[in-house]
């Protein structure tokens, strides 16, 4: 007879899909949070230029992780079959796709945010990178708009993810979120 932990275990991702995840929840987690930050600052301060400079050249690792997470996802990384139907196995498949899509959509608006702003930056203060040289402030703004837009929206829905992980975990006790979590030697 088979445990419920070895069936949650032979249940789980692989170890890539594991640290694709939390890798992506932490990048986004740490630009929203730049981005947040910098409000409060004076406009061209050092510290401001320097969280901008941050965000950027963690928004192109975001970009690196999200394209390695959606190759992996089609070609290796293991995909859970859902065994559960129903209104709450819909909304976790509707999330995890819209989550895909608005950080695939956060990503092209920062690069075009980037371009049409057409200001270098310090790529994690190695090297000058600038996307243009010409400036279009009216599209820089409605840009900057949208970007910001689309990061309350993924925030919320990892709010919203997060939550239910945590509901699976104490409230349901499936082990759904224990799939997410790397195995151990207990």
């Amino acid at each position: 007879m088979v445990s419920q932990r070895e069936l949650i275990r032979d249940m789980g991702y692989d170890r890539i899909t594991i640290l694709l995840h939390w890798l992506t929840a932490v990048l986004v987690v740490a630009l929203f949070a730049l981005a947040e930050s910098w409000d409060f600052l004076r406009h061209g301060s050092p510290l401001r230029k320097e969280l901008h400079s941050i965000h950027i050249s963690l928004g192109i690792v975001l970009a690196l992780v999200v394209t390695l997470r959606l190759g992996w996802r089609a070609t290796r990384g293991r995909r859970l079959l859902s065994v559960s139907a129903g209104l709450m196995a819909f909304a976790g498949k509707a999330i995890h796709h819209a989550l895909y899509l608005l950080l695939a959509v956060q990503i092209v608006l920062g690069f075009l945010l980037r371009w049409a702003q057409a200001e270098a930056f310090m790529f994690f203060g190695l090297f000058s990178v600038q996307f243009a040289t010409v400036k279009d402030r009216a599209l820089s703004h409605t840009l900057g708009d949208f970007h910001d837009i689309a990061a309350w929206i993924i925030i919320v829905l990892a709010g919203l993810h997060a939550t239910a992980a945590l509901m699976h975990h104490y409230i349901l006790k499936d082990g759904v979120l224990r799939r997410m979590l790397p195995e151990t030697n207990s």
